[in-house]
């Protein structure tokens, strides 16, 4: 319909404001968040933003971001789910934190806080991991300054709303994502095939339109099954064993294996041997070599011969060091966490549970965590930083392979990411982590 000017154009109000936020604690999961809110984490299979589309849907309400500053644009152009104008108190509000576990449990409990109506707030802790309030109630402030909003979320008056018990779990450090995709995958699958887009084309194998299987496949569904979503196709001879997802036009190339709880986003190239691993969109390993427990930012590059250890040698739990600050994960197995853009050269080898930057790249054997915006070459006696320049054009002719326009907010992206980061590289001394 086309307004000609002749009388103004209202639009119905909606009943229900979804906003979700990032709160204070997003830096704990550095590096995956440097360039990417925390709603865009896959686990699972899902993004908290995928079922939180879906809900304001089902609920007819709009849909709020609140994140940092330097992630404003890239919300405003490549996140069209969110249309919302704030309501001015005109509107009840559901707050969810943007940390939440993408779980059909987690859209389920929101969905359910809504049909119930009390006001009040589920709590992780001291966090708020989500909040229903009413027009009545202490209303979120109308601006999108995450600063403004994290002082908002520390209220009297939100605070001394009921708590409402749920269970609603947080995701803190980068490897929960690990720890959940492994237990959620399977529930997040079969919700995939109950919207009847995939037709079996195999015992638990399921495909959408434009999914290949290749010849001499064999598949293991016995604790789980395989999706194979839009486009996405498998080489010959290569081994599937479920829960598996491989997202739109994801490429598993021939001879691979793919295995228990694998996540891989959309425009994937896959090779070799991949476990219990996250891969997010755009990102190639597509050559022999092992990945385990894992988690693979976007537009990563894992050359021929890169593997990581995700067991230690003692068989031991795996501690983590995040930013200095060591975490007993309670996991065996823990593999890397590594941020968009980096890249590794041929053969290099990762360490059990360490964590690589965004935008570096990596040589030889990584036996310690990696700065973002460096070149890691400590087995030749060389950790030297890497400008911002080098990876904004680095990323133009990875986007022209993929037929995706470089844009300035892109650049801009890598810009602000390169000065977030500047405080890790502070490599002098270093000491070797085994």
């Amino acid at each position: 319909m086309r307004y000609n000017g002749a009388c103004p154009l209202t639009l119905p109000e909606p009943a229900m404001q979804i906003i979700v936020f990032e709160d204070e604690w997003i830096n704990r999961l550095f590096p995956i968040t440097v360039g990417r809110a925390a709603y865009a984490m896959t686990c699972g299979s899902y993004r908290l933003i995928d079922w939180l589309g879906e809900l304001s849907t089902e609920l007819g309400a709009s849909l709020r971001g609140i994140v940092r500053p330097h992630l404003t644009t890239i919300q405003q152009v490549d996140y069209p789910q969110f249309t919302a104008v704030p309501a001015n108190g005109e509107a009840t509000a559901l707050l969810v934190n943007a940390r939440l576990v993408p779980s059909v449990g987690t859209f389920e409990t929101l969905k359910q806080l809504v049909a119930e109506g009390r006001p009040g707030t589920v709590r992780d802790g001291e966090t708020i991991a989500a909040a229903l309030i009413h027009r009545e109630g202490p209303q979120p402030p109308s601006h999108a300054d995450v600063n403004r909003f994290h002082e908002y979320l520390h209220t009297p008056a939100l605070w001394k709303l009921p708590v409402i018990e749920r269970d609603l779990p947080l995701l803190t450090w980068p490897h929960d994502l690990v720890r959940y995709n492994l237990s959620i995958i399977a529930a997040s699958l079969e919700r995939r095939i109950a919207s009847g887009k995939y037709q079996e084309i195999a015992d638990g194998v399921f495909a959408a339109t434009g999914a290949l299987l290749g010849q001499y496949c064999t598949t293991d569904t016995s604790k789980g099954p395989v999706l194979l979503d839009e486009n996405a196709t498998v080489g010959p001879y290569s081994f599937l064993r479920g829960p598996a997802y491989l997202g739109p036009r994801a490429r598993v190339i021939e001879h691979s294996a793919i295995k228990d709880a694998v996540s891989l986003g959309h425009t994937t190239k896959i090779g070799g041997e991949v476990e219990a691993s996250i891969v997010e969109p755009y990102t190639n390993k597509q050559h022999h070599g092992f990945l385990g427990h894992s988690y693979l930012g976007s537009w990563i590059n894992l050359g021929a011969g890169t593997c990581n250890s995700d067991l230690k040698n003692t068989y031991g739990n795996v501690k983590m060091d995040y930013r200095g600050e060591a975490v007993q994960t309670g996991m065996q197995f823990v593999g890397c966490m590594m941020g968009d853009y980096s890249k590794s050269a041929i053969n290099t080898g990762i360490f059990t549970g360490k964590t690589v930057g965004c935008c570096s790249m990596l040589y030889g054997y990584v036996t310690t965590n990696v700065a973002s915006f460096v070149n890691y070459a400590r087995l030749f006696g060389q950790v030297t930083e890497l400008p911002a320049d080098i990876m904004i054009a680095t990323q133009q002719r990875m986007f022209a392979r993929r037929s995706v326009q470089q844009r300035p907010c892109d650049a801009q992206l890598i810009h602000d990411m390169y000065e977030l980061t500047r405080n890790e590289r502070q490599l002098a001394g270093e000491p070797l982590q085994l």
